[in-house]
């Protein structure tokens, strides 16, 4: 197969992207693959490194107010539509992916009009500008949460879940002691982490509780995130911290550790329910209030309307409220092989299979349409 995949600005664009390429490539290793990004994103950095082409288009968002910033957005709109038609021409992709991004929406605009296969996957459960302004044009729409169903024209979507689900869960049985970070691999542990930059009003709380968390028989491994980490420890002023609660930077090969804990507190991103629910995680949710149209909000109800998590409002934490909702995972282990098996069941180990089977639709539909 020939594919473009066309994604990015953050994190939760791209990865899943690059699960669905190391799949199919798995499962085809003649696929050839060509990625379409922005100048400014972080797929620059993440593409090259998995040994995929990319190539890059000047883009930018419009302003929600009157700007003469949204006359060169028009501009820079049309612009990229006229380049990725030259691409598409040069590459002949047999199907063009879009996983989100202002660049998702030229690449696959263009590729519409010129008659090749398109399909869109929408990670969350709150759709975003760029797919919706694409549902109309595409030939398939492949989406992570039901709750997205209804925001789409209903003939053109299925249900995938996201294709990191599947990567992660191929990658969690890797061998991993805690002995190696100074714990113990026959105590149960809990993950605190919000995210690769931290969470100030989660790191406070985690500060509050910390001396209740020293006494508890359970582990600790919380995250501070990379910048946050040297201002966290001066905060400590030589406040104790116990043997079993390790406070670290950042959490590497996250993977495997993951499937080494016995719940998880963190942000609730599109990719990390992928992640969770892969792993039938009982989760303890925090979503972030910063994003567009309060989407980690809605992502983190599916799974609490599931019984597969718990969550917490940024306005409701505080170190009394975490340390309640850690101890009831923790301390009650009815509940959290309750939640543990609920999450199970809302994962989507297939997920990558599932939307390679999605663009395979797409390709059957124009060689249909064809005669």
């Amino acid at each position: 197969m020939r594919l473009m995949v066309a994604g990015g600005g953050t994190g939760g664009h791209i990865y899943p992207a690059l699960a669905l390429i190391e799949q199919l490539q798995r499962v085809e290793p003649e696929t050839e693959v060509l990625y379409v990004g922005t100048t400014r994103g972080l797929e620059n950095q993440i593409v090259p490194k998995a040994g995929i082409e990319l190539r890059t288009m000047e883009m930018q968002g419009f302003k929600r107010s009157l700007s003469l910033d949204n006359f060169k957005t028009i501009y820079l709109f049309m612009k990229s539509v006229s380049t990725a038609k030259k691409w598409l021409k040069e590459f002949k992709p047999d199907v063009v992916l879009g996983t989100g991004g202002y660049v998702s929406g030229a690449v696959l605009y263009a590729a519409a009009k010129l008659g090749i296969p398109t399909v869109i996957h929408e990670q969350n459960s709150v759709v975003g500008v760029t797919n919706k302004f694409l549902s109309k044009y595409v030939d398939e729409i492949a989406i992570s949460f039901e709750a997205a169903r209804s925001q789409f024209p209903s003939d053109k979507v299925t249900l995938t879940g996201n294709p990191r689900a599947q990567q992660f869960l191929n990658a969690a049985g890797d061998e991993f002691s805690w002995t190696q970070v100074g714990l113990r691999d026959d105590v149960p542990t809990v993950m605190i982490f919000g995210g690769s930059q931290g969470a100030p009003k989660i790191n406070q709380s985690v500060l509050m509780a910390l001396p209740e968390l020293n006494q508890r028989h359970y582990q600790v491994v919380f995250a501070t995130g990379q910048k946050r980490y040297d201002a966290f420890m001066e905060q400590l002023a030589g406040q104790p911290i116990a043997d079993h609660v390790k406070i670290v930077p950042y959490i590497d090969n996250m993977q495997t550790k993951l499937s080494h804990v016995q719940a998880l507190v963190s942000r609730a991103g599109a990719t990390t329910i992928a992640e969770v629910t892969a792993l039938g995680l009982p989760t303890i949710m925090i979503p972030s209030p910063y994003v567009t149209a309060n989407h980690q909000v809605k992502n983190a109800q599916a799974l609490v309307d599931a019984g597969a998590a718990e969550m917490i409002l940024e306005s409701d934490l505080s170190g009394t409220s975490l340390l309640e909702a850690i101890d009831t995972l923790m301390l009650d282990e009815r509940t959290q092989r309750q939640m543990a098996g609920k999450a199970e069941k809302s994962g989507h180990p297939h997920a990558a299979d599932d939307l390679i089977a999605v663009m395979k639709q797409a390709i059957a539909k124009h060689q249909k349409s064809r005669g």
